[in-house]
């Protein structure tokens, strides 16, 4: 006697979880937030390194800057938050979107990277932001440049340039079941818009040492630094 089992489309497709990640995440890997150190990142104003305004008036100190984070991230190792990412691959369909420039959720093997914000260890033409290019090492010197000859500059995304990956981060996070939030402020649009497209029957989670201070709807807090709640987290889904 032959037996035949249904199993339904919903019971097999697996659940997608929605990952945004700010700062936080990699500060254990001794990455430095600029709004961990009241508005300066290293010593600097945002406004001195950060904005396209900075790289006219001073391309060469906003170069160098750029030169020593990505020395800095180049030296850095991924940490048990990263690494718990990729362990919730095992049973979820996971996507992260993610504000830093760091690299370290590819180097911890996480299959879906998106960066908002670009990401350090490139370099992209001062002319024409979609010509990007590897960075062999941690130096990118003036005099460097792109096929159009003009010269290259760190692939990051400035304040006051458009984010040009937001569109796909909307797509991706309308369609999230499970979203969370890992070391971020929620302060930094329009990443911090995200949120608020998650569809309304998705489970939201925060974890971030000053998630009571954030007043958000339908979100479970986890008031813990990265390394600790995204595993605790991560062993609960996958227990689930």
């Amino acid at each position: 006697m032959a037996f035949y089992f249904w199993i339904s489309c919903d019971e097999t497709k697996m659940k997608k979880v929605v990952v945004l990640t700010g700062a936080g995440i990699s500060a254990d890997s001794g990455l430095q937030t600029f709004r961990d150190a009241g508005g300066l990142w290293e010593g600097y104003s945002v406004y001195d390194v950060a904005t396209p305004e900075a790289w006219h008036r001073n391309p060469d100190m906003v170069q160098q800057f750029y030169n020593e984070r990505r020395k800095s991230v180049i030296e850095s190792r991924p940490n048990a938050a990263h690494y718990a990412l990729v362990k919730l691959e095992e049973k979820y369909e996971v996507t992260i979107i993610t504000q830093n420039i760091d690299d370290l959720h590819e180097r911890a093997k996480s299959a879906n990277v998106l960066h908002l914000h670009g990401v350090i260890t490139k370099s992209q033409s001062d002319r024409n932001p979609n010509l990007t290019y590897n960075i062999p090492d941690w130096e990118l010197k003036m005099g460097e440049l792109c096929e159009l000859g003009s010269q290259l500059r760190p692939h990051v995304v400035w304040f006051g340039e458009p984010v040009p990956m937001i569109e796909k981060a909307v797509e991706i996070s309308s369609d999230a079941d499970i979203f969370i939030v890992i070391g971020t402020s929620l302060q930094v649009y329009p990443a911090a818009g995200l949120i608020d497209l998650v569809p309304a029957k998705a489970r939201k989670f925060l974890i971030d040492p000053n998630a009571l201070e954030i007043s958000a709807k339908n979100i479970e807090m986890i008031p813990e630094s990265a390394v600790i709640g995204v595993p605790l987290l991560v062993e609960r889904l996958l227990n689930q």
